[in-house]
Formats: structure tokens, C-alpha cells, sequence
């Protein structure tokens, strides 16, 4: 019981740590304006994008962290695979825990949610949140090269 409580208090000071730095950070206290992005996946996206200007397009930003779908093709056969997991791993991971955040809890943006859930009863909840990953990376990224808060009504 002590190990535990030692490993809770250790955790608590750690976000509270985390919590200061995005508060001295002005493009992370920007992007967490969006929806389902705390402290930690707004780091991780200032973390792996590190300038924004990098690329000229912020439709290029899902597939630079990996989360557009891997092509096969082989001849008269082409199809798509699963996403490509070429970027940084930690910070896809941060998106869709942010994006199924979204999916599953009432976290602000309604129309991101009832886009994501027309896409589930499509093609299921999973790929779904990963397309929801996708759009936040692209909005992000909007939103970081423009320098403007999230708003819900650009995005739809």
C-alpha cells in the first residue's frame, strides 16, 4: 500500500509539473484549445511537428505522423491496408486517445463527433477514431501555423 501511494504522489507531482510547462508554452496552451487535447498530446504534437512551416500544408499532417491508410499494389490489385505508422508513434498514440475521447464522452465538438460515428456505423468504431486522429492532426496543425483558437464551425 505504501509503494502505492509513493507511485500515486510521484504521478501527481509529474502532472503537476506537466501542467506548468504547458501554462508557460503559448502554442500549447493554443492547442489545447481543441477538444480531448490536454497537456500532454499538445506537447507531443509541438514535439514532433517542431515547426510548424515545415510543410506548406496542414493536409499533410495525418500522413507525417503515419495515420493515412498503407497502399498495396501489385499489378491489376491496389488496396488499402492499415495506417502506415511512419511517424512518431507517441504522438499517434496521444491523437487517438484524444480522438476516442471525443468519440466516447461529450468533450466538446458535437460535429466531430457525429462525423466520427457516421463513419463507425460505416466501417466500425476503430477506424473511426483513427480518422478522427487523422482530422484533429490536420486541425492542429491549422491551428498552430495560423495562430487562431479552435473553433468548431472552420473545422466541419
Amino acid at each position: 500500500m505504501q509503494a502505492r501511494s509513493d507511485i500515486l504522489a510521484r504521478i501527481a507531482a509529474l502532472d503537476i509539473r506537466i501542467r506548468a510547462i504547458a501554462k508557460c508554452h503559448a502554442t500549447v496552451r493554443l492547442l489545447m484549445t481543441a477538444p480531448g487535447v490536454g497537456p500532454i498530446t499538445a506537447m507531443a504534437v509541438v514535439a514532433a511537428f517542431d515547426d510548424a512551416d515545415r510543410s506548406r500544408k496542414s493536409s499533410s499532417a495525418g500522413a507525417y505522423l503515419g495515420l493515412t491508410p498503407r497502399r498495396y499494389e501489385s499489378g491489376e490489385i491496389s488496396r488499402n491496408g492499415r495506417v502506415s505508422k511512419l511517424g512518431d508513434g507517441f504522438t499517434r498514440k496521444c491523437l487517438y486517445e484524444a480522438a476516442n475521447a471525443i468519440f466516447c464522452r461529450n468533450l466538446g465538438g458535437p460535429r466531430l463527433r457525429s462525423w466520427a460515428r457516421a463513419i463507425a456505423e460505416r466501417t466500425g468504431p476503430r477506424k473511426a477514431k483513427v480518422a478522427s486522429a487523422r482530422k484533429l492532426a490536420v486541425t492542429l496543425h491549422a491551428m498552430w501555423r495560423t495562430n487562431t483558437p479552435f473553433r468548431e464551425a472552420a473545422m466541419a
